[in-house]
């Protein structure tokens, strides 16, 4: 005869993941890293010295929605993914940093993608139409900033526009910056728990 079937422990355990969702990890992390550091530190400094300045924005606003989107759903995936194979009942303190690291860059992801980035692109839209109206938006790089300069000063509206664009492009930099930072952080996780190459 048999004895009592003993009860089986329900404490969740951290299951190691296959190498598919190791794999796609690895594909979301790299893939907004790589874009966001091409983005931000080559194409946008290339473009804004070798294109007329209004080329150059129509060229970011197309742009940026998508480079925005693909970022979020990339920090997004990434958070479900590290967050569904360590079950909060068994984080150690890296994995915790882990976890809000990865929370932290959807959170700025996300507000660039809906808010900062949005705004920041409609009001260089504003500013163009005033600038083409006075000429203006055909240089290429710095050369027209003495331009812009006399138009701020004489124009209260494109000043007022300005303001708002400096604002809005330095929070929409920040968060971007933040998630670069999030994502090298990341990693540099991930290559500190490499067993082999």
């Amino acid at each position: 005869m048999e004895g009592p079937v003993p009860i089986q422990d329900t404490v969740p355990t951290d299951t190691e993941p296959s190498n598919t969702v190791k794999l796609l990890h690895l594909v979301f992390l790299s893939t907004s890293w790589g874009m966001q550091i091409w983005v931000t530190f080559v194409a946008g400094f290339v473009m804004s010295s070798h294109l007329p300045r209004h080329t150059f924005g129509l060229i970011q606003r197309k742009l940026f929605p998508y480079y925005f989107h693909i970022s979020s759903a990339c920090a997004f995936f990434n958070l479900t993914l590290f967050a569904m194979y360590h079950p909060s009942e068994l984080l150690s303190d890296e994995q915790t940093t882990q976890i809000i690291v990865l929370f932290v860059c959807v959170a700025a992801s996300v507000l660039n993608t809906q808010w900062f980035g949005q705004v920041t692109s409609d009001v260089v839209a504003d500013m163009h139409l005033i600038e083409r109206s006075h000429g203006l938006g055909q240089e290429v790089g710095l050369l027209s900033s003495k331009s812009r300069s006399q138009l701020r000063a004489s124009n209260p509206s494109y000043r007022q526009l300005s303001q708002q664009f400096h604002l809005y492009h330095a929070l929409s930099l920040l968060c971007n910056l933040c998630c670069i930072a999030c994502n090298g952080w990341s990693l540099y996780y991930l290559a500190a728990h490499l067993s082999a190459l």
